[in-house]
């Protein structure tokens, strides 16, 4: 017996594989665009709360403790903007350029975090603050090498204030932080939510 011949397939149905693989195409070959532009403006007003409240503190630890809890805050405001952001555009949360931007920018921040400890048990807070402005300058510049061309300068920028803060005294350890954490968050943030949707 013949089997009968299989329809061919719509052209509706070729259509939608086509715009399937293009746009799975330019989504690898695209820069990273879901950087949050006002998620970086409420991680910079998280930075400057946390400069306000740090430079009260008592002891070290507490000190040490505010920064902490405020980095998760931040992050946790940044993953949240980054999702929302990606879903208005109509992109993946991991398309293959935001994997590209994480696998980036984890690395240099869990090396922060190592120093973070090495600082701790060595008792030298007055180094932290440098350490933790150039290590999230280097992941935002690696990171930034996959996404719109503005954020690699916030990094360099991350890299300047680091840099000086290593050479400053350990007093004006909030301010640098301020300045880093919070003010460059909340410029870069307007800019990239105003050139970059959001």
């Amino acid at each position: 017996m013949r089997s009968r011949p299989q329809p061919a397939a719509s052209i509706h149905e070729k259509a939608a594989d086509n715009l399937h693989f293009i746009r799975s195409t330019m989504e690898r070959a695209g820069s990273f665009t879901a950087v949050p532009g006002w998620g970086g403006v409420v991680m910079g007003v998280v930075g400057l709360a946390a400069a306000a409240i740090a430079w009260q503190q008592p002891s070290e630890q507490a000190w040490l403790a505010v920064w902490l809890v405020a980095a998760l805050l931040a992050s946790a405001a940044g993953a949240v903007a980054i999702y929302m952001k990606s879903r208005a555009a109509g992109v993946a949360f991991l398309s293959h350029p935001a994997r590209q931007f994480l696998m980036s920018f984890i690395p240099p921040i869990l090396v922060g975090a190592l120093f973070t400890w090495i600082l701790y048990a060595a008792g030298t807070f007055g180094m932290i603050p440098g350490a933790w402005l150039l290590m999230y300058g280097v992941a935002v510049i690696a990171g930034g090498a996959f996404s719109v061309r503005v954020v690699p300068f916030m990094g360099l920028l991350f890299l300047v204030i680091g840099t000086v803060a290593m050479f400053s005294p350990a007093s004006l350890r909030d301010l640098f932080l301020a300045a880093g954490f919070g003010v460059l968050h909340i410029v870069f943030g307007v800019i990239i939510a105003r050139r970059y949707g959001g």
